[in-house]
């Protein structure tokens, strides 16, 4: 049986195991059921299932032949924390919780295509199918890299996928280099002196130092970093008192920081703590910087990019194939495991760019389930020319 035969006899079966995932969404490092559903599938294909890499990750590995090379192909499994409003038959059913990115369709695309290659074994070495949580809270791949990823599966090579709303359905995008930025969450604490509304002789306003600290923080993108390098300084949250009688003694600050070089994530965190150290020391407040959370830039290798598009020249026209897609602002924590690994690509899969089709984190979003059967048939191709 061709490929093409394959996937169009079996697409079926995989589009109703993304509804049925897509019913039932866990949020990071929740994804129980998902992964239970993962290791049986993968377990009755014949694959060596492995479990427990960072809570609920699951490794399915597979070797054909006696050659000596790997390769792993990684799929995200975590849903977000917000309300669905698709109106599609197979919305969420768990209140507060969706698949609001599309990581519900990445799976089942995955686990069609380890159908295929389980099926037909018409490769030579070890395929590592790696099924990763908590990519949302962008620190679940960390994660598996901390429980021995690389160490328990060695990967001569590494790739991963992410459908792209707003893109031609089916298209493949590719990027050398920086892809996605770093992002950085922190917490700057503010103390003053807190009192009466109508004596603030007597207090140092924490809620005024904040104010400052904003608009002073908005100068580091504008004139601590040069033109020619994207970067991002966002407060999202001001949080300070509740009366409006009352100076506040204590203001709290939250932030997103993204860059797409690691020189200038490192100084634009330093200057963070500098301009906000520094303001609230102004008005005779103090400022604590908590760093809650970061992963690094996502950069894809020239080589394995190249690798990638010359699989994707083999499968569809060149229409379909942009080789310098733009860089992201946004993040992805698979830049984790290309750090550890950079043998390896980042790639986006066109969801389509008909009108009314949501951008992914929107409650109107649901993944096009259209785009399954030419990723995961591209899947296919990848592992099979890699694995020679």
């Amino acid at each position: 049986m061709t490929r093409q035969d394959f996937m169009a006899q079996n697409a079926g079966r995989y589009v109703e195991l993304r509804r049925a995932l897509h019913q039932h969404p866990e949020i990071g490092l929740e994804e129980k059921r998902t992964s239970d559903i993962v290791a049986d599938c993968l377990s009755k294909m014949g694959y060596q299932v492995t479990r427990g890499l960072a809570g609920t990750g699951v490794v399915g590995t597979l070797k054909a032949g006696s050659g000596n090379k790997s390769i792993g192909l990684r799929a995200d499994m975590d849903a977000l924390p917000m309300a669905e409003h698709s109106g599609k038959a197979w919305s969420s059913k768990v209140e507060g919780k969706f698949h609001g990115c599309g990581h519900d369709g990445h799976t089942a695309t995955l686990l069609l295509a380890a159908d295929y290659l389980a099926q037909t074994r018409n490769f030579n070495g070890t395929l590592n199918l790696i099924f990763q949580p908590g990519e949302e809270l962008l620190y679940g791949g960390r994660l598996m890299l901390e429980d021995g990823l690389f160490s328990q599966f060695p990967c001569d090579a590494i790739f991963a996928m992410h459908n792209m709303p707003g893109l031609k359905k089916g298209s493949l995008h590719f990027r050398k280099g920086p892809m996605m930025a770093s992002s950085d969450t922190l917490e700057i604490e503010i103390t003053g002196k807190g009192g009466h509304g109508a004596i603030p002789e007597r207090t140092i306003d924490a809620g005024l130092v904040a104010c400052h600290v904003v608009v002073a923080l908005q100068s580091i993108v504008s004139r601590n970093v040069t033109p020619f390098e994207p970067a991002v300084v966002t407060v999202g949250s001001i949080q300070s008192g509740v009366a409006p009688n009352i100076i506040n003694a204590n203001a709290k600050l939250l932030l997103s920081v993204r860059t797409l070089n690691p020189q200038v994530r490192t100084m634009v965190l330093e200057n963070i703590t500098r301009i906000a150290c520094a303001q609230a020391e102004s008005f005779g407040a103090s400022a604590k910087i908590n760093h809650l959370n970061g992963s690094p830039v996502l950069v894809n290798s020239p080589e394995m990019t190249d690798f990638a598009l010359s699989v994707a020249r083999e499968l569809v026209d060149e229409s379909m194939i942009c080789p310098h897609t733009p860089p992201m602002m946004s993040s992805e924590d698979f830049a984790f495991m290309l750090e550890a690994n950079p043998n390896g690509t980042y790639f986006f899969v066109g969801a389509g760019d008909e009108p009314g089709r949501c951008m992914v984190h929107n409650p109107g979003y649901d993944f096009n389930d259209d785009i399954i059967v030419p990723a995961a048939t591209y899947w296919s191709a990848l592992a099979e020319s890699w694995l020679k």
